[in-house]
């Protein structure tokens, strides 16, 4: 069963009356304007498929090939995926969004401490 993350009206203002659902494997903490949520991992992993093959000694290629594990669109749910989750769908999903990486909080060993908001 899936953890999900429902906002309710007054809450966090930019996703209220939205379900959340992390699919990743990691805790999501998105921090904007003195707001703060922090979006469980849902127990449940969104993934690419793949198939890595030896091309010679010590290289590989890797096929890509289709997200697997990604639930069926939930009117008011937002699927919160990996960047290369959401790469693989080409735009196919209006609800899965990944964590906006790109302008993330950072501590002194570079690892993200916070996201602005998710990305489509």
């Amino acid at each position: 069963m899936l953890t999900e993350i429902r906002i309710m009206k007054g809450g966090v203002n930019m996703y209220d009356g939205l379900t959340l659902v992390n699919l990743t494997p990691h805790a999501l903490v998105i921090s904007r304007d003195g707001d703060t949520l922090v979006v469980a991992p849902s127990g449940e992993v969104a993934r690419v498929a793949t198939e890595t093959v030896e091309v010679s000694t010590g290289f590989y290629e890797v096929h890509y090939g289709e997200v697997v594990n990604l639930p069926e669109p939930k009117e008011g749910t937002i699927y919160i995926v990996s960047g290369m989750v959401l790469s693989g769908l080409a735009g196919s999903r209006s609800d899965v969004y990944a964590p906006c990486t790109a302008l993330a909080a950072r501590n002194a060993e570079g690892h993200i401490v916070s996201v602005p908001g998710l990305v489509r």
